[in-house]
């Protein structure tokens, strides 16, 4: 997978959640690729430490980022490391299969806790770093976050409400220097789908009924959602702000 051109190496600091696997991983080796440092924070040891095994620039922090002062504690650790803070990628998250009729509190409260609290703590404590930097934050959200997706519609609110944040932090911190923007990636090949408990014949019907679906005639690969992150985060994307850029093979036109 090629970096957009506009990309330069650099020696930023660079926060990635959801490190361990899919986007989140494909991001990580992304950034460091270019120079960044990176600290990847996700629940799984194991999984950021075949992360981090990929490339020397990677650290890891296993962490629950809905935990009780977990958003300060991945902020500190990476300004503890390396004296700054140039970008902050909330990409953790979770995807739950939820109609209407089993709609159930608890699993309400937990999607949005990851989906839409634990980015706002973390965006909240990486500010002052951020402001010093004229840094970034990028949020990866989904298509689902502005196009319905029956059978899920609390995934899809929680994104929705993730692009809201982006669009509303963009102006609320434009006058800082930061810039605020979200990537919207289609069906993505990942854990996501197996996470949320699905059996594996359904996730694999899953993924044939979504590919039927885009017009480009496949799911994506984590490698083309983490460029254009890196492209996003870039210095030289310096005119960009409170965008939502979907990456989804067209199926929103569908």
């Amino acid at each position: 997978m090629t970096i957009p051109p506009t990309t330069r190496p650099r020696d930023q600091a660079v926060i990635v959640t959801g490190a361990g696997s899919g986007i989140g991983r494909a991001t990580a080796l992304a950034f460091a690729r270019v120079g960044a440092h990176v600290l990847a924070v996700g629940r799984r040891a194991a999984a950021l430490g075949e992360t981090a095994a990929q490339n020397p620039r990677i650290a890891v922090l296993p962490a629950d980022i809905t935990a009780d002062g977990s958003p300060q504690a991945v902020i500190d650790a990476a300004v503890d490391r390396w004296g700054r803070l140039d970008v902050l990628v909330n990409n953790a998250g979770a995807t739950t299969v939820m109609p209407l009729a089993d709609t159930d509190a608890q699993r309400v409260s937990d999607l949005f806790a990851l989906n839409v609290t634990a980015p706002s703590l973390l965006a909240s404590a990486a500010l002052a770093h951020l402001r010093a930097t004229r840094g970034a934050i990028v949020n990866v959200s989904s298509t689902y976050g502005h196009r319905p997706l029956p059978g899920a519609a609390h995934y899809a609110a929680s994104k929705a409400a993730l692009e809201q944040l982006t669009r509303t932090w963009a102006l609320e911190l434009a006058a800082d220097g930061i810039r605020v923007n979200a990537l919207a990636p289609g069906p993505t090949e990942s854990q996501a789908l197996t996470a949320a408990g699905l059996p594996d014949a359904a996730v694999e019907q899953i993924k044939q009924d979504e590919i039927a679906r885009i017009p480009l005639g496949r799911r994506g690969d984590p490698e083309e959602v983490a460029a254009w992150i890196v492209h996003l985060a870039d210095p030289a994307a310096t005119w960009i702000t409170g965008q939502i850029l979907t990456i989804d093979g067209g199926l929103e036109l569908t």
